[in-house]
């Protein structure tokens, strides 16, 4: 068995983590952290948890959680986690970081767009990007990995054959995502009240949000020069799921016929991307509660625009999930292993 921690247990990804990894065949939960609720048992915070395995919840104790763990996650709000991903690096340990921290190839970007600089700016050279359809190989041989972001993975798998095989001109890409309110943390803010979310749609942070600048840095890398994109985020009146309708120019006239198999070729054997055929787009519904992202697209051929619409569900693919197939990847488990759950729908 793998022996898991997981820092920063009761935000909505953490346990969101330790909610998949308590089903995980290969998986044994030896420390939950949370700082606020330290003594306390996960299922009086959670009462979900009530009837399975009992986690007393813990102070951060790094060299006890060290010894005692083969991989650790980290789920603290990003600026927090440089110390101490970098003391359990030191240890020897694998560790799967949730925040932005170690997302990056250049400490440059990160100051520019977080605010500050990187406390260990050395250790973003030895952090994988830890999205498995585009650096699965990487991944199994890493020791850090910077999960991606929520939007970050829903608009960059959408977009990322278009991008690589020169379908589209880079230089119109427009990605309009809306998520559920559990994107935004547990912590309280005016903006998060049920009755400022409910019955009600908001753009927020447009054209600063972090997450364009992690799409431009994997897209680029795709493209082999330099994206910049528009990227607008919305908040929906509901708890979870990302739905992303993405715009760009065709570069020349193409069916729908020749981008659906476009996509197939560049995401073969990949478990978790469900591609829906020309005449069928995703709703959010159909990913919610799993590892999933469903692609469709739509070819304008009148405009010569090509128009794809992705889902996830924020927590599970744009978090926790991934976050396990990782972990799966970089013990030589099947990549699916705990992870094969069908969406809720209802």
């Amino acid at each position: 068995m793998i022996k898991v921690s997981v820092i920063g247990a009761t935000g909505y990804a953490g346990v969101e983590l330790v909610r998949l990894l308590t089903s995980h065949p290969e998986v044994s939960i030896t420390h939950l952290v949370s700082h606020s609720f330290s003594g306390k048992q996960l299922s009086d915070i959670y009462p979900s948890f009530k009837g399975t395995q009992a986690h007393t919840l813990e102070d951060m104790d790094l060299k006890a959680i060290a010894q005692d763990s083969d991989c650790i996650f980290t789920s603290l709000p990003h600026g927090t986690s440089d110390d101490v991903i970098a003391e359990l690096y030191g240890y020897g340990k694998k560790v799967i970081d949730l925040s932005g921290d170690y997302r990056y190839d250049s400490a440059e970007v990160y100051e520019k767009w977080y605010g500050f600089p990187h406390a260990h700016p050395e250790l973003l050279a030895q952090s994988v990007y830890g999205m498995p359809e585009l650096h699965k190989e990487a991944i199994r041989t890493a020791k850090l990995i910077g999960n991606p972001g929520c939007y970050t993975t829903c608009s960059i798998l959408a977009l990322a054959p278009l991008v690589k095989n020169g379908v589209i001109d880079t230089d119109s890409i427009i990605i309009d995502a809306k998520s559920g309110s559990t994107g935004a943390g547990r912590s309280i803010s005016q903006g998060m009240h049920f009755c400022e979310v409910n019955e009600s749609m908001k753009a927020y942070k447009v054209a600063t949000h972090r997450h364009t600048s992690e799409i431009e840095q994997e897209l680029s890398l795709l493209a082999g020069s330099d994206i910049q994109l528009s990227f607008t985020p919305h908040l929906l009146p509901i708890n979870r799921g990302i739905l992303a309708t993405s715009y760009a120019s065709l570069k020349a006239p193409v069916t729908a016929e020749e981008v659906y198999a476009l996509y197939n070729d560049f995401y073969p054997d990949q478990p978790f991307v469900v591609l829906h055929k020309p005449g069928s787009l995703p709703e959010i519904k159909f990913a919610v509660g799993s590892n999933f992202i469903h692609i469709g697209f739509v070819v304008d051929a009148r405009l010569k625009r090509i128009i794809v619409v992705s889902c996830i569900d924020n927590l599970v693919k744009g978090a926790a999930g991934q976050a396990i197939q990782n972990m799966n990847l970089m013990f030589g488990l099947d990549e699916t292993a705990g992870l094969m759950q069908p969406a809720w729908y209802l």
